[in-house]
Order: C-alpha cells, then structure tokens, then sequence
C-alpha cells in the first residue's frame, strides 16, 4: 500500500490533534446510533452491525489518517489488528457466542501488548497490577467452569498486560496520545471488569451503558495514539527531546 502523503506541519499541537479528532467524526455518529437504537441486544444482525460499526470507523481512521505498509508505521499496523479482532469479538458477543469472543478479544490484546512494545519495562507497574489480577482471579476461579477456569485467567492476563505496557510508554513518554492511551487501556481494564462483575458476581445497574462507553471510548483512546506515527506528530516528538551534549560536548541534564 502506497504511504499517504504529508507534509510536516508547523502548526501548534493543540491545532493538530483537533484536525485529527475531526476525522473521527464518523466515529462519534457510529456511537450515537448505537445508543440511540439498540437498547436490548439479542443477537440480531442488526444490532451486531450497529456495534460493531464504531470499531470498523476506528479502523477506517487508522488507515485513512496516514497508513502504509513500511516500518514507520508499524505501530498503526499493529493496532489496526488489534481493531479488527475486537470487531470480531464484539459480533461474536453479540450472537453469544462468549467463548469465541473472548478468544477473538485475547489476540486483539497480543497485537495492542506488540505495538507498545516492552522498552521501557517499569516492572513494578506490571507487578503491581498482576497482584490485582491474582487476588481479583481467586475471587471468582470457584464461579468458573472448566473451560472458562482455564480461558478468563489467560485472558485477563493479556488484558492486564496491555495495560501495564501502555502505562509503561505513557510514564516513560508522558505525551498527550501516549497519556490518552493509557487511559484507554485502563477503561477497557474497567469496562471488562463491569462484564466480569455482571456475570459471575451481582448485575451492575446500567451494566451496558457502563461497558460499552467505556469500551468505545477505551478503543477510541487506543486508535488515536496512531496519530503518533504521522511525520508531523514524530517530528514533534524528536524536537520535544532534551539533548544530552551542551557546548564543547558536555553532557547536561535537563529536567
């Protein structure tokens, strides 16, 4: 696929990411007509369309913001997988069909954990909140049956990863897409959380309302940190770096 032109820009951040969040336009209408028509999913075609159509915006924007398949853009490759098996998670969910959603979900997750990468590491980020998951595992492994005692652990664990290496980039580079992303990966933490609480524990009241906002808005935050790989947005980013030399080569430190 031939690479979308750009020119660098020169306009301030803030100019910038507005002229992005437009092209999300489509996104936010999807989401409107999902809440406004489909109230008491059961399965229909027409309200697996409606849910999914949100996501399949997203991957639209992930491509038509500046795409190509070259190594510059491998963050947006990644991330675009991810959309596309979590638009199959949700058609599958919605014809109750959880197991294979969560699989489907699960691989969304390998490819979200491969585009934020593990540099830096932060471990005690990671450490911090697998002790989360273990304590909140224990509670509900006796809920389980077998199948599901073997598939939630692993798929809580891969969610728990995404969003322990999106906070890992988010600390170590505390930019605005990298800071929205992490925010995405925790309210997706949160919205499946929601999904987990209704369905082994007690119905969360407005159970929907609650997963899905969350979940929209956890797949938007994640989309549009693919911004990033735009030539405008990575020249913003190498020209916000400290240099390590002052004059005559001496190294400074600048906070």
């Amino acid at each position: 696929m031939a690479d979308t032109m750009h020119l660098v820009s020169f306009h301030p951040p803030h100019v910038q990411l507005k002229s992005q969040i437009l092209k999300l336009t489509p996104f936010f209408n999807a989401v409107v007509v999902y809440f406004a028509f489909v109230h008491n999913p059961k399965g229909e075609l027409w309200t697996t369309v409606l849910k999914c159509l949100p996501i399949v915006m997203l991957m639209l924007y992930v491509v038509a913001k500046g795409f190509a398949l070259t190594t510059a853009y491998r963050y947006s490759q990644r991330i675009l997988l991810g959309l596309i098996c979590s638009c199959i998670g949700d058609a599958l969910l919605n014809i109750n069909l959880f197991l294979h959603g969560m699989g489907a979900f699960a691989i969304g997750h390998i490819w979200y954990i491969s585009a934020f990468g593990w540099k830096p590491l932060k471990l005690p980020v990671g450490v911090a909140l697998y002790i989360c998951l273990v304590v909140v595992i224990s509670v509900v492994l006796n809920r389980l049956d077998a199948v599901l005692a073997i598939g939630v652990p692993l798929y809580a664990a891969l969610l728990t990863t995404t969003c322990w290496r999106a906070l890992a980039c988010a600390l170590h580079d505390s930019s605005c897409l990298n800071t929205l992303c992490a925010a995405g990966a925790v309210l997706f933490l949160l919205s499946d959380l929601v999904i987990g609480i209704t369905m082994f524990f007690v119905t969360v009241p407005f159970s929907r309302l609650i997963i899905m906002s969350t979940y929209y808005t956890a797949q938007f935050a994640i989309a549009f940190s693919t911004a990033k790989d735009l030539p405008e947005f990575r020249k913003l980013a190498e020209s916000g770096k400290p240099s390590h030399k002052g004059q005559g080569g001496v190294k400074t430190i600048k906070d």
